[in-house]
């Protein structure tokens, strides 16, 4: 497996963006990682990859994760080819179920279904249309014409015009048991965060199994993880919201502390066949210069 260690800007501001960027370029750090936090001062993903991907010359570029109901399939299968065919092989889509955020969710708005019959649920609706919008999106990506009459999406024979000459690889998000089934049926990856390594080598167990299930099989190397890296001892608020979250986890477990701690919990991950991932520094924005040149040091040499 290729062991590729990236940086997740989850909160840095348009003010700091470019300069950063710059740096992860000149660093060689293989990928900047951009997630969907609408109500903050974050740049939007979708923004900040083509900024990113015009700015820089070998730096991949992914969504880590961009939300997908709520989104208009068809135009985002433009958005993501075209900066496929302007940035071939560096652009990396993670798609998710919904915001972080609740209260950004009426930011998202869901089709109505044609036959005005609602899966039992908020969150039963919103997989519902995130299962059609992903076929909608995978077929426009790879098609050059697509005509397609679902519950929530109905067109006659539409394209984006030229595809990319590489069809994109669509990871998912997610780790409940319903998002692991939808990503062994439809995804290409999982991009899971905030999961122990036990977790993880179940996670990844229950997503072949479903691919199995359809006649499909996730690549291997198609496994990643987004890791919070704290360099201080989180304070007491944060570790009780992480154990009200995760009751049966060790906090240590989801984000260590300090490079060696950090390390060490990667190897783990390693070993039940998480070869990617995304580091979130716990660290404020003017220590993001001296953690990108010490991330370089210290975790780069991990890559293969």
């Amino acid at each position: 497996m290729k062991v590729r260690i990236g940086i997740g800007f989850g909160s840095v501001a348009p003010a700091g963006f470019a300069a950063l960027v710059d740096r992860l370029e000149k660093l060689e750090i293989d990928s900047l990682w951009l997630s969907e936090q609408l109500s903050t001062p974050a740049v939007d993903p979708l923004a900040g990859m083509a900024f990113a991907l015009g700015r820089t010359s070998r730096l991949k570029v992914g969504s880590g994760v961009a939300v997908l109901p709520g989104r208009n399939p068809v135009l985002l299968a433009k958005q993501l080819g075209s900066l496929a065919l302007l940035a071939p092989r560096r652009v990396l889509p993670v798609l998710g179920l919904a915001p972080g955020r609740p209260e950004d969710r009426p930011a998202y708005p869901l089709p109505e279904g044609r036959s005005g019959v609602r899966p039992a649920g908020t969150v039963g609706r919103r997989g519902a249309v995130f299962d059609e919008a992903l076929d909608v999106l995978r077929r426009l990506l790879r098609e050059p014409r697509v005509t397609f009459h679902g519950e929530f999406f109905d067109f006659t024979d539409v394209g984006i015009g030229e595809l990319p000459t590489r069809p994109l690889d669509i990871w998912l998000g997610g780790a409940a048991p319903a998002a692991l089934r939808r990503i062994g049926r439809f995804g290409d990856g999982w991009l899971a965060s905030m999961v122990s390594p036990e977790q993880a080598a179940a996670g990844i167990a229950e997503i072949q199994q479903a691919a199995v299930a359809v006649g499909r099989r996730i690549d291997d190397d198609h496994f990643g993880l987004s890791l919070r890296v704290a360099f201080a001892p989180p304070p007491a608020n944060a570790l009780a919201a992480l154990r009200r979250r995760y009751p049966d986890v060790d906090p240590a477990r989801l984000m260590p502390v300090g490079w060696a701690a950090a390390r060490e919990l990667i190897g783990e991950y390693l070993a039940v066949g998480v070869s990617k991932f995304v580091v979130h520094p716990a660290t404020t924005p003017d220590g993001w210069p001296s953690f990108l040149d010490s991330f370089a040091a210290e975790l780069m040499p991990l890559e293969s």
